[in-house]
């Protein structure tokens, strides 16, 4: 029985605090809680600003990454003995420059062996060719003894090329990596001796989505930074893939940048802004300011202290902005501020003007 007083107290103190609460509390607050925050009947408080045609750049950003020129894993085209490693590491290396070899003895032999024999093969040749003039040996004779000096000159030339072949070369200029192997140590084609790189030019390779596929060309310009630098640089599309990766729905393209003073390097990554044009005179407006509402886009406008809705045409849009094709003019005042609690011909009050 007393659980039963208790609860029928507690009941009568909460039907008459919801009785009294509208004495107590200012009636336009709670409304204004029902309403979003505005109190009823007042004015909304906005921002606005006056537009005006101007400037806007069509731009696209994306990331990418820097890349060498050119870089090859260096090998021996044989297999022998590393004889001798003639290269620093870290250092620049010009195309050609000879950077190591294996051992080659038993093909040097075989060259002084076979140019040896060069003395003795001209000279039958010589003998027979006095002696065809005098019609004392057959024309088969003769074309015998010059085949025998022409095979003995491929072997030569074939000897020559399998020394050439125990020799590494520079492919290019470049920066020659860390060596991996040492002197003494048996090579084959598939042992990497280092990796050398071309850093002067450096590509720099990015992607862009399906639909700025169309918009960007052989040649453009680009501007890229590198995280933890102030500086901008300059580089130009040169090649771009010919078809939409079905994947990721972008396309791969690459710029070159010269890098002549060799202090950008491989692997790092970009910011890159591409201006693909820029456009005159036209009506640019807060991304904020544009609702998209029903399968429209809506902006409102300040018209005789009230807001007004004006249906848009949109064109580009960057990362803060939207330019309007249609539906806003220069001289009209955009609310910019509070827009998701703006109806047609509610009463606003502009409390300042944006830029």
């Amino acid at each position: 029985m007393k659980k039963w007083i208790i609860l029928g107290v507690i009941l009568a103190l909460f039907v008459g605090g919801m009785l009294l609460y509208p004495y107590f509390f200012d009636k336009g607050e709670t409304t204004g809680l029902l309403t979003g925050g505005r109190q009823s009947g007042r004015p909304l408080n906005v921002a606005a600003c006056i537009l005006q045609d101007e400037g806007l750049d069509d731009v696209i950003r994306t990331t990418g990454s820097l890349l060498p020129d050119e870089e090859v894993s260096l090998s021996f085209e044989t297999s022998g003995k590393i004889v001798g490693i003639f290269f620093t590491e870290g250092t620049e290396v010009k195309k050609g420059t000879l950077l190591a070899k294996v051992n080659d003895q038993p093909l040097q032999a075989e060259l002084k062996k076979l140019e040896a024999q060069i003395p003795l093969a001209q000279d039958r040749v010589f003998r027979q060719k006095s002696l065809l003039a005098k019609d004392a040996v057959s024309q088969e004779a003769y074309e015998q003894v010059t085949t025998d000096l022409e095979k003995l000159n491929a072997d030569i030339e074939l000897v020559k090329s399998y020394i050439a072949q125990t020799e590494l070369r520079a492919p290019f200029d470049g920066i020659i990596g860390l060596r991996l192997v040492s002197e003494g140590s048996f090579a084959s084609p598939t042992t990497i001796v280092a990796p050398l790189t071309k850093i002067r030019p450096l590509k720099l390779e990015f992607s862009i989505n399906e639909r700025q596929s169309n918009e960007l060309r052989q040649g453009a310009k680009l501007d890229f930074a590198i995280e933890g630098s102030l500086q901008t640089y300059s580089a130009s599309v040169y090649a771009i893939e010919p078809q939409i990766d079905m994947k990721t729905r972008t396309m791969k393209a690459r710029a070159m940048y010269p890098n002549t003073d060799g202090k950008l390097k491989p692997g790092r990554s970009a910011s890159i802004e591409i201006k693909l044009r820029e456009i005159a005179n036209t009506i640019v407006v807060p991304s904020e300011a544009v609702i998209a509402e029903m399968g429209r886009s809506v902006a409102y406008v300040y018209r005789s202290g009230k807001a007004q809705q004006v249906e848009l045409l949109r064109g580009l849009r960057t990362e803060s902005n939207v330019q309007i094709l249609s539906g806003l003019h220069p001289g009209d005042t955009l609310i910019v501020t509070g827009v998701m609690q703006l109806r047609n011909d509610m009463p606003v009050t502009i409390d300042y003007y944006v830029d």
